[in-house]
């Protein structure tokens, strides 16, 4: 049966977004006041985050709309391989601990991604890193915009624009007035009700289907379902696992998390963080697991979660999914939002334009940027996509391609910056072309693939001899 009525009325869901929306812009605005009111604070946190402020905010930042939609989307597309590939992404997190101490201590006094390609490989490299970088960011702030406005449509009836004018307003306003205090405050609370209520949305779902019911209809409608040696299926878990290295290891949201936390929790934290978020991928594309047993119908394929309580769960089932979603939509885009603008301010504006601006200008740039990404977000996401993968896979192309130019650069001086630049131009080509002419879960196993060839051999041809202390701004 499709599921045109949505299940909330409109009162309980106005009701839910305004109490989240007040609770996060009035905790946002408390925290920021809390600071010292400089830039380091502002973009940084004062860099003393503790240990589990840091693994709430790494995980919340984690667990984004895709995850929320998109791994249901994945388990119901391609059953069990779909389910457990998603959650190999949470591998970025935990093999980036050790670069994330080995940055802590080459960089002790660093904002951005961007210092370091700049002061590693040069401002030609820094350029090619950059464009990466955008269109990246423009690709996943529009995937958590259109994850906005399909949330509040499916569940409550809300035009589709309104749901992202909302989400993306909320997230801008106490990002804008709390910069990271409030990110990392906001994010800790949201980790927590985005785990308890998706256990509670889990344990209602199998109560219903229980696993065996869900097992024995998948075996004898859709075998190939669950068919772990699926060889579509390996080749997403290792794209899965290859894309997400190279969101987090370029990713500026990463990036900062290290500068921001103290050097003592650094490693534990990116550690639990990616383990605790491999847990929420693994429970949400269960749902789509029982929504294809049971031949749900559907709307569109990206709307397999919020369709699925509405079905199954009950007017207060949907109410926690729809405070599940809202919650890992708001801490991602409050941390792509802050650490997107602090690396246009500090490496654009700052670096590049105008190396004069005082501490105060320097923050008030950040904040502007701030505010100009929520609007260049609304006007990209205006024009409704069918599916949130396809904007994913496609960038995925891309930031693939930087993970072994970081990790060369961050433990070999030999490696050469024209090799670095050849890497990411070359593993962003052939990812692209794998995206058009192989499939787009290819993309980024190409993309890496390329880009570890090219960088190693570009290296071994003509080894450089970078003196660390250059990190340091020595």
């Amino acid at each position: 049966m499709l599921a045109t009525t949505p299940l909330l009325s409109p009162g309980i869901a106005w009701a839910l977004v305004v109490i989240f929306a007040v609770l996060w812009i009035a905790l946002g605005v408390s925290w920021g006041r809390g600071g010292k009111g400089d830039a380091d604070d502002y973009m940084l946190a004062g860099r003393n985050i503790g240990l589990a402020l840091s693994t709430a905010t790494l995980m919340a930042s984690w667990v984004t709309g895709n995850t929320t939609l998109l791994a249901p989307e994945f388990g119901y597309r391609n059953g069990l391989w779909g389910m457990f590939s998603y959650a190999l992404a949470g591998l970025g997190l935990i093999l980036f601990a050790p670069l994330a101490i080995r940055i802590k201590r080459l960089m002790p006094h660093g904002r951005t991604s961007g210092d370091f390609i700049r002061l590693r490989y040069g401002r030609a490299a820094w350029w090619v890193f950059m464009l990466i970088t955008a269109v990246y960011t423009l690709g996943f702030l529009i995937t958590q915009a259109m994850g906005a406005g399909i949330l509040l449509e499916a569940l409550s009836g809300f035009d589709y624009r309104l749901g992202m004018v909302v989400v993306i307003g909320v997230s801008t306003v106490y990002t804008l007035y709390g910069g990271m205090r409030a990110v990392v405050g906001t994010d800790f609370i949201q980790s927590l009700l985005i785990m308890a209520l998706l256990v509670v949305v889990a344990v209602l779902a199998f109560q219903r289907f229980p696993l065996e019911q869900v097992h024995s209809s998948l075996a004898a409608s859709h075998p190939d379902r669950l068919n772990l040696l699926l060889p579509a299926g390996l080749l997403i878990a290792w794209n899965s696992a290859l894309f997400s290295m190279g969101e987090v290891f370029h990713n500026n949201i990463w990036w900062s998390r290290v500068f921001s936390s103290r050097s003592s929790v650094v490693f534990n934290s990116f550690i639990l963080g990616g383990l605790a978020w491999m847990t929420v991928p693994v429970v949400t594309g269960s749902i789509g697991l029982v929504a294809l047993a049971d031949n749900l119908a559907l709307p569109q394929v990206n709307m397999v979660f919020p369709v699925m309580a509405s079905q199954l769960l009950g007017a207060g089932g949907a109410a926690l999914v729809f405070v599940v979603v809202f919650a890992s939509l708001t801490s991602t885009l409050d941390s792509l939002l802050a650490s997107t603008a602090d690396l246009v301010a500090e490496d654009v504006i700052f670096k590049l334009l105008n190396p004069q601006l005082s501490d105060a200008q320097l923050r008030q740039a950040t904040k502007l940027v701030v505010v100009a990404l929520g609007l260049i977000t609304l006007a990209l996401s205006w024009p409704r996509l069918d599916s949130l993968a396809s904007v994913l896979f496609f960038t995925g192309a891309l930031v693939a391609s930087t993970i072994w130019p970081v990790a060369y650069g961050l433990y070999w001086p030999q490696a050469n910056r024209q090799a670095a630049i050849a890497a990411m131009l070359t593993g962003s080509a052939a990812g692209l072309i794998a995206y058009v002419q192989i499939a787009p879960y290819c993309a980024a196993l190409i993309s890496a693939a390329v880009s570890a060839v090219v960088m190693a051999v570009g290296t071994g041809l003509q080894p450089e001899h970078f003196q660390w202390r250059t990190l340091r701004g020595e």
